[in-house]
């Protein structure tokens, strides 16, 4: 399909046949669905429909949604599209069809000098060609001649305007211009409505072009995706399988170079891996043993052996190519007013037209074949296609470019409303902080130093799963320290753990347990906790047959990029703010270091009340975990998940990061404006052109070939400017 005018043709002519309903048309994808009640209607009296317009369609047998429904088309009639229904009722049958405009399926993948839609064009300009030169010869045959050639080159389009008059659309493209080339013709201009008909044959062929462009941004996303994987079998040979063939628990050999074929888990091996098709990251990043790696990736160097948990449709980068699809069929708030606007235009136009051929003759004195003529210039002018356009065109450019680079979004309105927000507020943990405490400061009373305290630290937390002693073991590991045996082991839930290490007991705990316990700690060091604690950072005491060692600080660090990503949203005009349920003094300390408000202690509900004083001000988009936020992710004007590409971030929020950066917010609010900023430009020179060629036409300066022009070359002028988005970088 080449416009959303293909879309409204589509749907209005289904809606029309008894026993059809929920028709949805995706203009990207080239997919339809629709609900079928059974004895009225089937799938082949929706292809006849369909094809009687003339698209060419192809009921999609093998859907899978189809399989998990456990229905067979042969056996109960039963058709199930890519989402869920609810089969309970059983009064709807589901049905997918893919049409595509006047393309045959085997165009596909064919340059664009040889589809059928060119092969139209060298026909009729064949045609043209020959009555010209026959016309040259016998000057006298010149009108019956081009009167032929417009009769002969109408026919497909002819048949095109019948069908979509009888299925709802009178007043579509096809019929206004057969309307404009036959006036033409019975007024004495069969030259010039032959050259109409060639003209409107070449635009329909560049808006294929044009909109087959806007396809191959998101058929770039499916075609990352392998088609063989090296399937270890249990002998230990290794079999070449369709990587659609894998299983759940298969095993696969990924070699350097290779695409990974499948989401899963590396039993064996190291190696670095470009993760870009999936997340963006530009950087290659190191996995190993027991690390989930994703589909798409490049191995760039280590073999690895790599345990399947998903693979083919239920893949990562598959599921991000069909939201991708699905968003671009969801419209945003100006994409549904140019349709309605369209809807009021035509007829319009038409109504112009026609007092444009009667009022001057009749009340004016002027000559009816020179109003004929421009009203039917008119008609050509008054075609919305180049308006109906611009807007999902463009939106279909920014989501895919989105798409490519870690950022998802699941629509237009969600686009829209993010490019509009006035705040943007941030859950902290997860979110803003790396989701775990890692230690920030090592504090040594006297002589100990700071490798010591951590490594006797160490040894009393070995084995425990709580986070304060993950982050002590982790910085152990970092320094590369050597772990002594401890035994004896006690701990006293949130308050202290302790052992015997090489002969001396040792012991780990909170300031508040060592006063409790008689441990006191000398005034400089309790003058550091005191400062440690108003930075949020919890601090625990090391001490040694009870005496004190020195103190060990950990927090929930903000990213690496969050003071950054803050910043660039500052430099964007948009506020930001922290909602947290963590205690209102950590919560300020990491607030005060990204330099911008907070609100801690909030529950849930509060979170929720606070996203709406916020939305008072103006549009807010909610940036969480996906999960614990889940209310305040729906109740603001755009929720955005911090995800890495886990079914939770790609399926809860209104947007997903697949890469887990804070900077990404900004980036996806300058998406969100180029797209909004291409959409103005483009219904601008639709509009635009529009009433130039409108005035012009009226008043005779341009005629019906220009006003031909005005359509099929507006088309093709807005959807290649909304390309140029699938060029976009952030800044």
């Amino acid at each position: 399909m080449d416009c959303a005018s293909c879309v409204a043709k589509v749907t209005r002519a289904l809606e029309r046949m008894p026993g059809v309903t929920d028709v949805e048309v995706n203009l990207i994808s080239e997919r339809l669905s629709a609900s079928l009640a059974p004895g009225s209607s089937d799938p082949s009296a929706v292809k006849a429909q369909v094809e009687a317009l003339g698209y060419k369609v192809t009921l999609l047998k093998g859907d899978k949604g189809l399989e998990k429904a456990g229905c067979s088309l042969e056996e109960t009639g039963h058709h199930h599209v890519g989402h869920d229904h609810d089969h309970s009722r059983g009064a709807h049958v589901h049905g997918v069809l893919e049409a595509h405009n006047h393309d045959l399926p085997s165009d596909k993948g064919k340059a664009w000098f040889a589809t059928s839609k060119a092969k139209l064009v060298w026909a009729l300009g064949v045609l043209v060609a020959a009555a010209w030169i026959a016309a040259q010869v016998f000057p006298a045959a010149s009108y019956p001649l081009y009167l032929a050639t417009t009769l002969v080159a109408l026919m497909p389009f002819g048949r095109r305007a019948i069908a979509l008059a009888r299925a709802g659309s009178p007043f579509s493209i096809e019929t206004l211009m057969v309307v404009a080339a036959l006036g033409a013709a019975f007024i004495g201009a069969a030259e010039e409505a032959a050259l109409v008909v060639l003209l409107f044959a070449i635009g329909e062929m560049l808006e294929g072009v044009a909109a087959g462009r806007a396809r191959a941004g998101i058929q770039a996303l499916v075609d990352l995706m392998p088609k063989n994987a090296l399937r270890l079998q249990s002998n230990g040979t290794i079999e070449t399988v369709s990587a659609d063939r894998l299983s759940l628990g298969d095993h696969v050999l990924v070699r350097p170079g290779d695409r990974v074929p499948c989401d899963g888990t590396i039993i064996e091996g190291v190696s670095s891996l470009d993760e870009s098709p999936v997340t963006g990251e530009s950087v290659p990043v190191v996995r190993s043993i027991g690390e989930h790696i994703v589909a798409g990736s490049i191995n760039t160097d280590g073999v690895l052996r790599v345990a399947v948990s998903a693979a083919g449709a239920d893949s990562t980068l598959a599921r991000i190519a069909r939201l991708v699809e699905q968003a671009t069929a969801s419209r945003g708030r100006t994409q549904r007013f140019i349709e309605r606007f369209s809807n009021v235009w035509t007829p319009g136009a038409m109504a112009i037209a026609a007092l444009a051929i009667v009022v001057p003759p009749l009340f004016f004195g002027g000559e009816w074949s020179t109003w004929l003529y421009r009203g039917l210039a008119l008609l050509l002018v008054a075609c919305p296609c180049a308006l109906v356009i611009s807007v999902p065109a463009a939106m279909a450019s920014g989501l895919s470019a989105g798409a490519r680079r870690g950022l998802l979004v699941k629509g237009g309105a969600a686009l829209e409303a993010i490019g509009g927000a006035r705040t943007i507020a941030f859950d902290k943990t997860g979110t803003l902080t790396a989701g775990r405490p890692r230690v920030t400061d090592i504090l040594p009373h006297r002589s100990h130093e700071e490798g010591e305290i951590l490594r006797l630290a160490s040894a009393v937390e070995a084995g425990s799963s709580h986070p304060l002693a993950r982050a002590i073991l982790e910085a152990a590991e970092v320094r590369g320290l050597s772990l002594p045996a401890a035994v004896e082991a006690v701990a006293v839930a949130g308050k202290s753990v302790s052992a015997r290490v090489e002969g001396a007991l040792i012991a780990v705990g909170s300031p508040i347990w060592a006063s409790g316990t008689g441990i006191e700690l000398p005034a400089a060091l309790a003058q550091d906790v005191a400062r440690l604690e108003a930075e949020g950072k919890t601090a625990v005491v090391v001490t040694k047959e009870r005496e004190a060692l020195g103190v060990i600080a950990m927090r929930d660090e903000p990213r690496p990029d969050a003071a950054v990503g803050i910043a660039a949203l500052k430099r964007l005009s948009v506020d930001a703010v922290m909602l947290t349920g963590d205690n209102p003094r950590t919560g300020a300390a990491i607030a005060d270091s990204l330099g911008l408000s907070v609100k801690a202690s909030l529950l849930p509900a509060d979170k929720l009340r606070e996203i709406g004083i916020l939305k008072e001000k103006g549009p807010v988009v909610m940036v969480g975990d996906g999960i614990n936020d889940a209310p305040a992710l729906a109740a603001a004007s755009a929720g955005v998940a911090m995800g890495g590409g886990t079914d939770v971030a790609l399926e809860a929020a209104d947007a997903a990061l697949m890469k887990e950066r804070v900077a990404g917010i900004a980036e996806l609010v300058e998406l969100s404006r180029a797209t909004l900023s291409n959409v103005k430009i483009n219904v601008g020179i639709a509009v635009g052109l529009k009433l130039v060629f409108l005035m012009t036409t009226v008043t005779g300066t341009t005629g019906l070939w220009v006003a031909i022009l005005a359509d099929t070359g507006a088309t093709v002028l807005v959807t290649l400017n909304a390309l140029r988005l699938l060029a976009w970088k952030p800044a």
